[in-house]
């Protein structure tokens, strides 16, 4: 196990303590050893050099963090590099295998549990759907789900899992007409402690996230993130969300509820005010497939699996660029962000064009005045959410949050 920290709800060893301070002696190595793990994370691979200059840890100190995290097998050697004097210098990078983590991608209409490795690449996955999501059938989902996965692993493997990250739709009972929920059969999610409920089924740590921020953490992480420092992000599922990022680092707000994009008032076609996620949603383009009488459930057997549904996907992908351009115009009216990124539970080439419409519409606007950032497609895809979950054990556990890494980062590029 490594010596690295990890937050109050995760079952840690105490520091040791000695008459030398030795428990501030311990924090700050833990911290120091995420920097190093979290550098490495985000450039890929990095020398002993590259760490300290990139860090401003001295070299004697990254030297003993880099054996330490090599030893426990968290870090791995890449091939020398030799340079036109002195001796070569050797790659480090992290090690897939080191660390796994579960991510539970629960939404309206179907879930997910994907397990991650170290550098966020799913490993296995499982998928489930219905008709609406129920608490009885999501804690059966997860305890048989992570019971399969984990017979499908050694024992030194099961032993290497960080937790359980949980992305999920808060206040699931809204809404739920939209999705065909039956009066007052959402109610129960009202008394359900979602989180608590699993931590008490499963053996890891357990964490909980909203399951649009989960996907905005994901891209932030693994995808665009490291070249937009500010950007506004969309995640169309059943029902849009998204979420922001300033400085590189999620702004949940006052509340925790910022970036919250759904509600965002926008024009219909028609010329009245709806909210964006009555108009950008899949559960949309699944009632217009059901009004012109075509199957929509391929929608939900698989994100990679759509088919093109010809004139009403169309409309749908016309409709929610309009909405998709109004809502960025008035997001880039009040924060000057650099990108704005648009990612969503179906195919990519389902993206492309939802993200090629919306971009011609904002040329249609009236954009006096407004600085407008450049929209693109996300790069994680279809498993955001999930990704973005079982990130969240991993972070917790052995990386620096991303605002502390880039300030880390900026202040030694600086100097």
């Amino acid at each position: 196990m490594s010596s690295l920290d990890g937050p109050a709800n995760i079952p840690v060893p105490p520091p040791i303590l000695n008459p030398a301070g030795g428990a501030n002696q311990v924090r700050v190595r833990a911290y120091n050893e995420r920097l190093v793990l979290s550098l490495v994370r985000l450039y890929g691979a990095l020398s002993k050099a590259d760490i300290a200059r990139r860090s401003g840890l001295s070299a004697q100190t990254v030297s003993v963090i880099m054996r330490v995290l090599e030893k426990e097998g968290l870090l791995s050697r890449g091939d020398p590099v030799r340079g036109r004097v002195g001796q070569p210098s050797i790659p480090m990078h992290l090690n897939p295998d080191a660390v796994y983590s579960f991510g539970l991608k629960m939404g309206r209409r179907s879930a997910d549990l994907v397990l991650m490795d170290f550098v966020g690449r799913i490993r296995m996955q499982l998928h489930r759907t219905y008709s609406y999501p129920l608490p009885d059938e999501i804690l059966a989902f997860v305890t048989s789900g992570i019971r399969e996965l984990e017979e499908r692993l050694d024992d030194k493997q099961r032993g290497r899992i960080a937790g359980l990250g949980i992305a999920a739709p808060f206040e699931l009972w809204n809404w739920a007409e939209e999705v065909g929920a039956p009066a007052g059969a959402m109610e129960v999610w009202r008394e359900i402690d979602l989180q608590a409920d699993i931590a008490a089924r499963v053996s890891h740590p357990v964490f909980l996230q909203n399951d649009a921020t989960s996907a905005c953490g994901a891209e932030l992480v693994f995808g665009v993130g490291p070249s937009y420092p500010d950007f506004v992000y969309f995640f169309i599922g059943s029902f849009i969300g998204g979420g922001i990022v300033l400085n590189s680092a999620i702004f949940s707000g006052r509340t925790g509820t910022a970036g919250a994009i759904g509600p965002l008032p926008v024009r219909g076609k028609d010329g009245e005010t709806k909210q964006l996620l009555e108009i950008a949603s899949i559960f949309v383009l699944e009632n217009m497939l059901r009004e012109r009488g075509i199957d929509p459930e391929p929608l939900w057997y698989s994100a990679d699996g759509w088919v093109d549904f010809g004139e009403p996907m169309e409309a749908w992908i016309q409709d929610s660029a309009k909405a998709l351009a109004q809502a960025i115009v008035a997001a880039a009216s009040i924060v000057d962000f650099s990108a704005a990124v648009i990612d969503g539970g179906f195919p990519d080439w389902v993206r492309s064009r939802v993200v090629q419409a919306t971009i011609d519409e904002a040329a249609k606007l009236d954009l006096q005045g407004v600085v407008m950032p450049e929209i693109i497609e996300g790069a994680v895809g279809a498993q955001a959410r999930a990704i973005g979950g079982a990130s969240l054990p991993i972070f917790a556990r052995y990386l620096t949050d991303q605002n502390v890494l880039f300030k880390e980062v900026d202040h030694a590029e600086r100097t």
